[in-house]
């Protein structure tokens, strides 16, 4: 069992010995795979610029190359990015050194933290006008419903290119009214009328309130964002605020970065539209839709008329997860909408029973705009000019066979890949308005390369004055006490690369503590054989009373410890969590190593022979 044991351990931890490589990554955008015509697209584009590739790999993950240094990964990744366009997504990232008959195995080294090895490092700006613009279309919509509530008869309410809302009254008389009404009821807003337009009304935004959406926009992003880390997987992330309209996400030790890179800065939901059923085939074959409608194109390039009307959207939904249909093996979301989407949907598909629903894709994605040289392109006041992409197609549109309720399923996606994607950001929330990424990096250790040197100097310094001082004490017991110490840390290493957790500072100084506390037990159980042979006892006897009675003294006070290291974790913030977990587990591999590794070597070397004299 101990060699078994052993074995498993130094496989899981050869990983980490290899080092990384700096690369690019890339993926298809929206779960799309990538294919042949890429990879030589992308070879071609760095051959021509000559480029050094290390090492490029072509796999169901997408495309990985890897470098020499991080100046040749640069250059690498602003070519790609011209070169192949906006169907991709391409990232930063550290490719491990090991070789593929450790990976292909499941060895992987373990994450290593900003403070360590580094990391990805995200600045995402907020589309703020966007958020406006989204909070003055809701305001549109109350304005209407009070004015119609009130009978007051207007023309149309709408935004001008200003920001303004713009409200056109049928009759100029009832201007004063209709400003009493939203003056009462909207007071959040400034309605003033217009001097040249008698019969124009025009409603802003306050100070405050666009303060208001502003900050509720960032609010909303930053909470959705971490929901969206936490189900990436990463440990320790950092996600905060910089001035009014700025995020800074670091993801420690992250190695799909183009994954993160695509999740993090996706604005997508879905609606719920009912099919205009009656004017379909007319709308699509002469081009002109009727009012209250809309033609809309599935991915295959299909289209399909549909109701302006929204049934319910991505707002709803308190669920999602992403799994593959049994009947036809193709990739499905299963969906769990709130007690109000609920009751919409049991609603119009009881009503709608033969007739279809569609389900409504929609993506948002802002980016900078750059005029022909390739430079940013900025407005009168110098800030750069930002340009909404919108994305609208429809997943599926089946016939509704029943009444549903709270759960259904959504069919049409092109891969398991899109599948567990969309799963993730319906699960983490919708994105009050839309984020670029504008700066991207891998960053190194953020304290330096001497905090690395330093962290391995302790952890060898402690092993090096431990083996002295158990040599010096209880010589051939202490060298087995130091070989168990060795694969102790060995085993620590293969226990944090087999979980990928992210070792931190902290956790090297748990390294470092269980170093001193691993030989503990050895203390114990030597100490108790010293005992037993000035008692009396025959060598052999004194081995196995040693062993035996210490036992029950070493597990009391290593659950005691693991107990403290359990309370650290469970109300720690981020670098404590980091130290309780190296504790525990160096508690739990030290139990195993200083009782029985230890235990064996003693009786592979004694064992099976007369002994006249322990050397201890």
């Amino acid at each position: 069992m101990i060699v078994l044991v052993l074995a498993v351990g130094i496989f899981y931890a050869l990983p980490n010995l290899f080092g990384n490589d700096p690369g690019v990554q890339i993926r298809g955008a929206r779960g799309l795979s990538v294919d042949r015509f890429a990879l030589e697209k992308a070879e071609a584009a760095l051959a021509h610029a000559s480029i050094a590739v290390k090492a490029l790999t072509f796999d169901a993950d997408g495309i990985k190359i890897r470098f020499a240094d991080s100046e040749s990964q640069l250059k690498a990744l602003a070519l790609l990015e011209q070169e192949l366009g906006g169907g991709y997504t391409i990232a930063l990232t550290l490719l491990s050194g090991a070789p593929n008959w450790l990976t292909s195995a499941g060895a992987n080294p373990m994450y290593l933290g900003l403070d360590l090895r580094g990391g990805v490092h995200f600045l995402l700006e907020v589309d703020m006008e966007h958020a406006l613009k989204r909070a003055r279309d809701r305001h549109i919509g109350d304005i209407k419903n009070i004015l119609r509530e009130e009978k007051i008869r207007y023309r149309n309410v709408r935004a001008n290119p200003n920001g303004d809302i713009v409200v056109t009254m049928r009759a100029a008389a009832q201007r004063q009214a209709a400003q009493d009404l939203l003056a009462r009821q909207l007071s959040q807003l400034r309605t003033q009328a217009d001097a040249s337009r008698p019969e124009v009304l025009l409603v802003t935004l306050s100070a405050a309130q666009i303060d208001e959406v502003q900050e509720f926009a960032l609010e909303q992003n930053m909470t959705a964002l971490r929901n969206r880390i936490d189900q990436l997987g990463v440990a320790e992330p950092v996600v905060q605020q910089q001035g009014d309209r700025r995020l800074v996400i670091q993801l420690p030790g992250v190695q799909d970065t183009a994954r993160a890179k695509r999740i993090l800065g996706r604005a997508a939901t879905l609606e719920m539209r009912m099919v205009d059923e009656q004017h379909n085939n007319e709308a699509l074959q002469s081009g002109q839709t009727p009012p209250g409608s809309r033609i809309y194109s599935f991915r295959d390039e299909r289209r399909i008329l549909l109701f302006n009307r929204v049934i319910y959207s991505g707002d709803n939904i308190i669920d999602a997860a992403a799994s593959l249909d049994t009947r036809t093996g193709s990739p499905i979301v299963s969906i769990t909408l709130d007690a109000s989407g609920a009751r919409i949907n049991q609603r119009i598909t009881g009503d709608n029973v033969g007739n279809r629903m569609a389900v409504v894709y929609l993506e948002v994605t802002s980016q900078t705009k750059k005029d022909a040289d390739g430079k940013v392109a900025r407005d009168s006041q110098g800030r750069p000019i930002r340009v909404s992409n919108r994305i609208e197609e429809v997943l599926t549109a089946p016939v509704i066979r029943d009444q549903l309720g709270k759960r259904f399923q959504i069919e049409g996606l092109d891969s398991v890949a899109e599948a567990r994607d969309l799963a993730l950001m319906l699960r983490s929330g919708a994105l009050a308005a839309p984020v670029e990424i504008i700066e991207e990096r891998t960053v190194g250790p953020s304290l330096g390369l001497a905090n690395i040197r330093q962290g391995f100097t302790s952890v060898a310094a402690g092993f090096v004055l431990v083996l002295i001082c158990m040599l010096f004490y209880y010589r051939v017991f202490g060298f087995t006490a130091t070989i168990a110490l060795s694969l102790n840390l060995a085993l620590m290493v293969a226990v944090l690369s087999f979980f990928q957790a992210t070792l931190t500072l902290p956790g090297v100084a748990g390294i470092v503590l269980t170093v001193g506390m691993a030989v503990d037990a050895n203390v114990l159980i030597f100490e108790r054989i010293r005992e037993e042979i000035r008692n009396g006892n025959s060598p052999q006897a004194s081995i196995h009373l040693g062993y035996n009675r210490a036992l029950s003294t070493i597990v009391d006070a290593n659950i005691t410890t693991l107990i403290a290291a359990i309370v650290l974790f469970n109300f720690g913030t981020g670098p404590i969590k980091g130290f309780a977990v190296t504790l525990s587990i160096g508690i739990l591999t030290s139990m195993f190593t200083a009782i029985m590794v230890t235990r064996a070597l003693i009786n592979w070397y004694y064992g099976g022979k007369t002994v006249g004299r322990l050397s201890i």
